[in-house]
């Protein structure tokens, strides 16, 4: 898959090509079967699939630490569109010039001058430019004008439910890991890079990968049962925490994975945490003690778990 970062990289070559617009997170079932009917149509056009997304995501833009917390960033979200078939990602840098720009000039200069859409799939709620006042019908008008179709997604139902990013949020919130991953399709996973933290877990008995998780908002708080991997490793089954660290006054939402029967060094990897299943919610300790004996029955429940008893 080609990966267009800016619109600025928008070359004559890329002009021509089968067109889906939004946010696509967490790449759920529901934007699987929109991506599956695109890339269909793109075979059948003898064009590219093409998926334009924005970083930052609008709402995020918009609404700041209120914003929906994020289930994918941009790099986990180029993965798992590639495997779905995708030719070319147009990542757009989602700023207030590019927001109140008229809706007329997002149709007549990106869609159609540079990425010469001849096909075009979006949501029937989609709105873009200056005040929002571009919608699905004004995108049906200029299809009539420049000679594109326009095509509206249709909502993909699981038994009663409706397929969403809402809906997969909510689930993670309540820890409902096993009907997130019905909703996505795959395992939800954290990725990042392990960076050097406070090293308090080595003190205590239980060395940590302390990850960054750059997200304003995280969409999972809590202690779970992980398996972890990096290019080229095993799967390494372990214990995570996702939170604030309320026992060691913790100011900065992050993953802290300790990994069962792994002695290696992972500084500086990036890492994906696959989270299989919640233990508990995150709470503070009176002492480190404490902390140490909750952690190693936290690790004992998560080997039980895995069929992996340490007894």
């Amino acid at each position: 898959m080609e990966l267009i970062r800016g619109i600025h990289n928008i070359l004559s070559s890329h002009h021509g090509c089968v067109l889906t617009i939004g946010n696509f997170d967490g790449v759920h079932r529901g934007h699987a079967q929109v991506i599956a009917n695109l890339v269909q149509k793109a075979k059948q056009l003898s064009l590219p699939s093409t998926l334009m997304t924005f970083e930052p995501q609008p709402q995020e833009l918009f609404s700041g630490d209120n914003a929906p917390a994020r289930l994918s960033l941009l790099r986990d979200k180029v993965m798992l569109l590639d495997e779905l078939g995708v030719e070319r990602l147009v990542c757009v840098n989602f700023n207030r010039t590019f927001a109140n720009q008229p809706a007329e000039h997002f149709i007549e200069e990106l869609l159609v001058r540079k990425l010469g859409v001849k096909y075009l799939v979006v949501g029937d709620d989609f709105c873009f430019g200056q005040g929002r006042k571009g919608n699905f019908e004004m995108l049906v008008q200029a299809g009539i004008q420049y000679g594109f179709a326009v095509v509206s997604t249709q909502s993909f139902m699981l038994g009663s439910q409706r397929v969403s990013s809402t809906a997969v949020r909510e689930q993670l919130a309540k820890g409902n890991l096993e009907q997130a991953r019905r909703l996505l399709g795959h395992p939800f996973t954290l990725s990042g890079r392990v960076a050097h933290g406070q090293k308090i877990g080595r003190t205590i008995g239980f060395p940590t990968a302390n990850i960054a998780l750059k997200r304003n908002v995280v969409p999972v708080r809590g202690v779970f049962a992980v398996k972890c991997y990096w290019d080229n490793s095993d799967i390494y089954e372990g214990v995570a925490n996702i939170g604030f660290r309320p026992t060691v006054n913790g100011q900065v939402c992050q993953l802290e994975v300790h990994l069962f029967d792994f002695e290696g060094d992972i500084y500086g990897k990036h890492v994906e945490v696959e989270l299989v299943a919640k233990l508990r919610d995150e709470q503070p300790f009176d002492s480190l003690d404490a902390l140490k004996q909750q952690i190693l029955n936290d690790a004992n429940e998560a080997r039980a778990l895995f069929g992996n008893d340490a007894g």
